[in-house]
């Protein structure tokens, strides 16, 4: 069946928080020492992991975790408490979590702008499905492609998250796609792989960093720009 629209997810797929050194520049452990770099990494990681559980979390904190991406407040909640369980002081917390919630701090891979445009420009129906707690348009606008998108749906404002199935259905209701007219293109098989079930095609991208996967994108959506 001709593919008729693309559903992409937001984080580690199109953009992607990368570590600038400024954020770590007076971040110390609790014992007053600098985080190096390795430290710097995985605090990035915890904060992006798309899937999974990345720090023990105490009682108080599971039900935030298990719907951090439903509620901003839930979401700022539980990922201060996976900071300052990541050894970061509580008002250096505050300050890092800003950073993950700011549209400006993301960076588009290389070859986003260029998928967007062109998968619209050739009358491809373009959706951006993300498990998120925070308005992501503005990182889109910022580089010009936000027109290039004809439906944003971001859980916090759907009320459901991937995998589960009405969110992908609920895309291609909106694109005016039957599921198996949809590709989904995203970095975990266990968010993004379950439109498989709904029917949609899968493609699944490294979410390296930007300067390393150059046309991860243009590779996975490649069949449908022929």
């Amino acid at each position: 069946m001709t593919l008729r629209a693309v559903l992409f997810d937001f984080s580690g797929t199109l953009f992607r928080l990368e570590e600038d050194p400024s954020w770590y520049a007076e971040l110390t452990d609790a014992d007053g020492a600098p985080f190096d770099l390795s430290a710097q990494a995985e605090i990035m990681r915890r904060m992006t992991a798309p899937s999974g559980r990345v720090v023990e979390l105490g009682a108080e904190y599971e039900h935030a975790w298990e719907n951090r991406d439903l509620d901003p407040a839930l979401h700022r909640k539980v990922y201060l408490e996976v900071l300052r369980s990541s050894g970061v002081r509580d008002g250096q917390a505050e300050g890092l979590y800003e950073k993950l919630i700011d549209p400006d701090c993301w960076t588009a891979y290389p070859d986003t702008a260029e998928v967007l445009r062109r998968l619209s420009e050739s009358g491809v129906k373009v959706g951006v499905i993300s498990n998120i707690a925070f308005d992501i348009r503005p990182a889109f606008e910022r580089i010009g492609v936000a027109g290039h998108v004809d439906e944003f749906l971001l859980s916090y404002l759907e009320g459901v998250i991937k995998p589960d199935p009405k969110i992908f259905l609920r895309a291609c209701e909106r694109l005016g796609v039957a599921p198996q007219e949809a590709l989904m293109v995203g970095d975990s098989e266990e968010a993004d792989g379950g439109a498989a079930a709904v029917g949609c095609q899968v493609a699944i991208v490294d979410p390296a960093p930007t300067a390393e996967r150059r046309d991860g994108l243009l590779t996975a959506v490649g069949d449908v720009l022929r």
